[in-house]
């Protein structure tokens, strides 16, 4: 299947049996927008506080405390709108030796639907390699799969045409326990873009960023951008570094 093919390809639904993990909380205002919906980083932070939940849950955040993601996929179905409470479940949607794919659903109390997916690596934090899953970890978050071979391809692969340039400065407080601009950030300046084609928010849409190597706190980060019909293409540069990549696009 092509990048363009798959970056069009549902996610898939919240499976009929084995571990599905579930909780909630109260939508923070510090996660909306000026129209009251709430954000795509409040998305990214909430699912990765989630995902977090979910290890311990399982009985597995001590046995894999680490993880990065290479790629997170957001659906704004029906935007998310305060007051609300969110429910929140979580599966794994594919899997391999040591990486996975994991959904996160987001439903609003009062109305609102989003639905998440983050191609996670567990991580060796001393070599910052890949690190094997347990076996109890595969029959366990491998329960609401059939798909034990997952593969990673990138699906954000097309070159700008004619770009705009905006400068996104970084500061210390953007920075993770692996000195790496955490992934949440990236959205804000996902955000900043989207403010330049708004008509993409108001319409259910994909956002679809993909991570390629580190930045580091003190580097010149870029935002390189261009709009096409129904969809809108970003890189984040350093230099002439493509560091990220993202796309969203109407669905």
């Amino acid at each position: 299947m092509s990048p363009d093919l798959d970056v069009a390809v549902p996610l898939v639904p919240v499976p009929e049996q084995g571990y599905v993990y579930q909780t909630g909380w109260r939508l923070a205002t510090s996660d909306i927008d000026q129209h009251r919906r709430l954000r795509l980083d409040g998305v990214a932070r909430y699912i990765q506080e989630v995902g977090a939940e979910h290890l311990a849950d399982a009985d597995l955040a001590e046995v894999h405390p680490h993880w990065i993601v290479l790629r997170t996929v957001i659906d704004v179905i029906e935007p998310i709108e305060i007051p609300s409470d969110i429910t929140f479940r979580r599966w794994c949607g594919g899997l391999s030796s040591r990486w996975c794919n994991m959904r996160v659903q987001l439903l609003g109390e009062r109305g609102g639907r989003i639905e998440t997916e983050g191609f996670w690596i567990c991580m060796n934090k001393d070599t910052l390699t890949p690190s094997r899953l347990t076996d109890y970890c595969i029959e366990r978050f491998g329960s609401t799969t059939d798909d034990h071979r997952l593969k990673w391809r990138p699906w954000v692969t097309e070159a700008l045409e004619d770009p705009v340039a905006t400068p996104f400065p970084l500061r210390r407080t953007d920075i993770d326990l692996f000195e790496h601009v955490n992934n949440t950030i990236y959205w804000h300046g996902v955000h900043e873009i989207l403010g330049q084609v708004p008509e993409l928010e108001n319409n259910p849409y994909r956002a679809v960023l993909e991570y390629r190597s580190p930045i580091k706190y003190g580097e010149p980060l870029t935002i390189r951008w261009a709009s096409r019909g129904d969809s809108v293409l970003m890189h984040f540069m350093v230099g002439d570094d493509v560091r990220a990549a993202a796309l969203v696009r109407s669905i």
